[in-house]
């Protein structure tokens, strides 16, 4: 079957701003996971990710779901047929079981942690994982994760709906927005620059 994962993040620091919050839905979002679970966040997050869906598109490919029981999630997740992957720096490394984990097809929840994870997640995950052991980003191991599982290919993904659009450039910038006038039509144009200030 087709390559599924989630995102589970567990905690909020509030000495952090929204900023690395939102950090992690992006990089889930856009390193190739279909949902990520949060806890303890604040609805903005979900609505600064409604802006990005609506703009760069994935309204109905990427969601965010706030839940208040992480523990339900990781049992259900496991009931259902799923594996759990923590990625701690305590964890094995990830050189040596990724090719494990890819061969298990079955659906990925991944978990990563704001803070000191529960003790808990290490003995409900069916894999504790290493990116490295010494100290990171959750973030990065997140995004380390995403990639060794998807092998890049995620990058070759469209989201539906998009009405704005990057054009790959070793120089510059190329942006292009879909063109309003054409709502069902998946023509593109450049947006029209200030003529009045310099190029």
């Amino acid at each position: 079957m087709p390559l599924s994962v989630a995102v589970l993040r567990i905690g909020h620091r509030l000495v952090r701003d929204d900023r690395t919050t939102t950090h992690a839905v992006l990089v889930s979002r856009a390193m190739g996971s279909e949902v990520i679970y949060m806890t303890d966040v604040d609805d903005e997050i979900k609505k600064t990710l409604d802006k990005i869906n609506k703009r760069w598109g994935g309204e109905n490919e990427f969601r965010l779901e706030i839940i208040d029981n992480w523990k339900k999630l990781l049992k259900t997740w496991k009931e259902n047929g799923g594996t759990v992957v923590h990625l701690t720096m305590y964890g094995a490394p990830i050189n040596q079981k990724i090719k494990e984990i890819k061969g298990l097809d079955q659906r990925i929840l991944v978990v990563i942690g704001a803070e000191k994870v529960p003790k808990e997640v290490y003995f409900l995950a069916d894999h504790n994982i290493a990116i490295g052991s010494q100290p990171h980003s959750e973030i990065a191991a997140l995004a380390i994760f995403l990639d060794r599982i998807f092998e890049g290919n995620q990058f070759d993904k469209s989201f539906l709906d998009e009405k704005m659009k990057i054009i790959p450039s070793e120089k510059g910038k190329n942006v292009i927005r879909k063109n309003q006038d054409y709502p069902n039509n998946s023509n593109y144009s450049r947006p029209k620059r200030n003529q009045n200030k310099d190029s």
